[in-house]
């Protein structure tokens, strides 16, 4: 069984590094002026929530499967992610997304070292 929970974690974090890779190339297209902001946002504002509970999924399987180093090595970011998107998610204009890139790279490599 602890073969199985690792495996899935694997794959997963596989998943996120691929999001997170691509949040940073549809940045860096927003950054030179190859894509507007409106189109940036409605790229990167629909994988927001699969990463949040691909994360979440990840820190609940440690916790179940009882490894708890890993666990707490997760928390921190996952229950930023989960703060993040759940603070007024009715106000999604393009112009929140492009403040929010002061705080992206630093979340974006404890997210990517973990």
């Amino acid at each position: 069984m602890e073969a199985v929970v690792f495996v899935f974690s694997l794959l997963d974090c596989c998943a996120l590094i691929f999001l997170s890779v691509y949040f940073i190339i549809t940045l860096s297209d927003l950054e030179c002026d190859y894509i507007n902001a409106r189109s940036c946002c409605s790229k990167l504002n629909k994988w927001v929530i699969p990463e949040l509970v691909g994360h979440t999924i990840v820190t609940v399987l440690m916790l179940i499967s009882l490894h708890w180093f890993i666990f707490l090595l997760n928390l921190p970011v996952a229950t930023w992610n989960t703060y993040r998107n759940t603070q007024s998610r009715a106000v999604e204009v393009t112009h929140e997304r492009s403040h929010d890139q002061a705080w992206f790279p630093p979340a974006l490599f404890l997210h990517v070292s973990l």
